[in-house]
């Protein structure tokens, strides 16, 4: 696994996955996320600012570690290198992004929801996927299964997950840490309750399995 990649996976419980609808938000939310303790930020880019957003939360937090989420072809991929992202996520994977990846030296952390897939990731040399979406995929019950047949595939599994929730993920012997949108939703954003979204990162930084 690359070295920047395992440092992104593995050195909180959880990854904040974010949508970041206007610039202005992007500097107090890193600030509140990296004052709860968490430094790694996967970043959606579905939002027009998510690009700008990107540069001023490392202004904002020099030592995070920003991740350019939703990455889906090539062209993504050569903005997030452009915008100088240190990984990229991915709902899915394609042997194009997987090239691009390799093109822009941005290391990946590709999408998968199947043995299959995960299976093909192995072949490629992948060692890690995001599996997504989480939640209607199968859950806690499909990663431990796939434990079984796929012990070296490690995985951080993304979409629906809860607060309530993320231990049992946690405690599957193949996830090495959880995506949450949970820490700082679109509401608390909009209401400017940074205070709040210190708070559940806080609560998510020290989260064990259960």
């Amino acid at each position: 696994m690359h070295p920047v990649l395992h440092e992104a996976l593995s050195r909180s419980s959880v990854m904040p996955v974010l949508v970041i609808p206007e610039i202005s938000m992007a500097a107090p939310l890193a600030e509140a996320l990296a004052s709860g303790g968490l430094t790694v930020f996967e970043i959606t880019l579905r939002t027009e600012c998510a690009l700008d957003a990107m540069v001023v939360m490392r202004d904002a937090v020099p030592e995070a570690l920003i991740g350019a989420g939703t990455i889906t072809n090539a062209n993504r991929m050569r903005q997030a290198s452009d915008y100088g992202a240190d990984f990229v996520v991915s709902p899915g994977t394609t042997q194009m992004l997987l090239n691009a990846s390799i093109e822009y030296q941005l290391p990946i952390l590709p999408g998968f929801s199947s043995a299959s897939e995960a299976m093909a990731l192995l072949e490629l040399g992948n060692r890690c996927g995001k599996f997504f979406p989480a939640e209607t995929s199968g859950g806690v019950n499909y990663l431990k299964s796939l434990a079984g047949p796929l012990p070296d595939f490690l995985v951080c599994p993304t979409g629906g997950i809860k607060a309530e929730t993320a231990g049992h993920y946690l405690a599957c012997p193949n996830v090495v840490c959880v995506g949450g949108s949970w820490i700082a939703p679109t509401d608390l954003l909009t209401k400017g309750n940074y205070a709040e979204i210190e708070a559940r990162a806080r609560r998510a930084a020290s989260l064990k399995s259960l």
